[in-house]
């Protein structure tokens, strides 16, 4: 491995990801073998818990099982290899993945040739590894979120061998450039910037599964998004635990203001959104990039989970309400039109009805166009698991359903102004609405429904909002 001076981190080697598509040849090539035996293609079922990173990661995964000559399958049943790409950031993923491997004992009893795996942040936490272990040892490979480039090995030994395979790095892996990767959307593209976090928010056990923060080089993000641009994608997420921290481990100027400025000028591509921004860490220097990137989409998502400043420093988020609300009217006199949204946690170890008073003011005095609302759930590490505070089911669900009332009334009312008015939308394909056969969102992220036909799909039109739900819009093109 090189370390790079120019870039403050560890890239994986290139003989290492050249070795890795050596293993791909090597099971693109016994696939091959079994296809002419048996008539049929290998198939492999991926399903991804969590966040848009898992998303993302999935792609990768999806993209290295292309190269070995897998087809995806909609069914577990129906596949060869099943991957649980895994969250241990809420509770209920978590017991999700167990509830699937349960269900998939039969079916690797019925046929001992398929192939279970499980990767992702589930399984940084060496308690559930052995949970695993123990419990379901019908699975045959565990790997964590630092290695996800060693797949294709991992998967090669259990071919081979017929044995299981825990591979787990503790630490932060090398960011691994130049893997394959079958992204799910022809349109939009999820594009990694940076990895791990810093910032050990007391709740949250992000920092523990995922490392520590890692920028990637800016010549392989623009490289990457060239790339994009050049196959007719139309937008770009750029993606990150705390994007706003991108470069500064890089030991130079670069700054994700800068970063955003330089894939502002890349060709084909239309709109730029990013997340996750946490609040201590967004600039004015990011603020005016926002404002001067005609491509950079009017939304912003800005997580503040709480609005007690006594609560938001137990979280150890570093910045007060007061803060926070400064800060939007700084975001607001430079670009007035944005649509801001947010992640809030309910009943956090120690919240009192005052402080959820809190929560509810800054929801009034900010108006954030939706809000992502939580239950607290314990997440074992973080100090916010050991707290004697906890706060009992029965109150955070009602303090949930007042937060709910209050949000959904300042949504709706928000959507009202849009009536009449005509937005541009990037048509996205056909809508889940029964009413209307298409769908796309505005540069808000706002989802619209229309009328529309299948050539549109990929484009930018102007649609003129007809009607309004407190989550969608509703137009006709203009």
């Amino acid at each position: 491995m090189e370390n790079s001076k120019d870039r403050g981190n560890i890239q994986v080697a290139p003989e290492e990801i050249a070795l890795q598509y050596k293993y791909m040849n090597d099971i693109k090539e016994i696939n091959a073998s079994d296809e002419t035996n048996y008539g049929r293609k290998k198939k492999v079922f991926l399903q991804s818990f969590g966040c848009q990173m898992n998303e993302n990661d999935s792609e990768r995964l999806l993209g290295m099982l292309s190269e070995m000559g897998y087809i995806e399958a909609n069914k577990a049943e129906d596949s060869d290899v099943v991957i649980f790409n895994t969250c241990c950031v809420r509770e209920n993923a978590e017991e999700k993945v167990y509830g699937h491997l349960g269900a998939l004992k039969k079916q690797k009893t019925d046929n001992p040739d398929k192939i279970i795996a499980v990767c992702g942040c589930m399984m940084q936490q060496g308690e559930v590894v052995d949970h695993i272990r123990k419990k379901y040892r019908h699975v045959d490979i565990v790997f964590g979120t630092h290695n996800l480039h060693k797949f294709p090995e991992l998967l090669y030994r259990t071919i081979n061998t017929k044995s299981t395979v825990i591979d787990v790095m503790e630490s932060a892996g090398s960011i691994a450039e130049g893997m394959p990767i079958e992204r799910k959307d022809a349109i939009k593209a999820w594009v990694t910037v940076m990895y791990g976090c810093n910032n050990f928010c007391s709740y949250c056990i992000v920092p523990y599964v995922r490392g520590r923060e890692r920028s990637r080089n800016i010549d392989d993000i623009v490289n990457e998004i060239t790339v994009l641009g050049q196959q007719n994608y139309k937008e770009i997420t750029l993606l990150g635990q705390n994007v706003n921290s991108y470069g500064k481990d890089l030991g130079n100027e670069i700054s994700f203001a800068k970063l955003i400025r330089e894939i502002n000028h890349i060709e084909g591509i239309e709109r730029i959104r990013f997340m996750t921004s946490h609040p201590k860490d967004l600039s004015e220097e990011l603020i005016l990039a926002m404002r001067d990137c005609d491509k950079v989409c009017e939304h912003l998502h800005l997580p503040i989970q709480a609005g007690s400043t006594r609560i938001l420093n137990d979280m150890n988020r570093k910045y007060s309400k007061e803060n926070y609300i400064e800060l939007v009217s700084k975001i607001r006199e430079e670009i007035p039109d944005i649509a801001l949204t947010t992640d809030i946690i309910v009943g956090y170890p120690g919240e009192t009805e005052e402080d959820f008073e809190h929560t509810l003011d800054v929801l009034k005095k900010v108006r954030f166009d939706f809000a992502y609302t939580f239950l607290y759930s314990k997440r074992t590490g973080t100090p916010a698991a050991k707290s004697s505070e906890q706060v009992s089911d029965e109150v955070k669900k009602q303090r949930f359903e007042k937060l709910l009332e209050v949000q959904n009334k300042i949504s709706k009312e928000i959507n009202d102004k849009l009536l009449g008015k005509v937005e541009e939308v990037l048509v996205e394909g056909l809508s889940k609405n029964s009413i209307w056969n298409y769908t796309g969102r505005t540069r808000a992220n706002k989802i619209v429904n229309f009328k529309g036909s299948k050539e549109l799909v990929g484009r930018l039109i102007n649609v003129k909002i007809t009607g309004t739900q407190t989550w969608s819009l509703e137009g006709e093109i203009y």
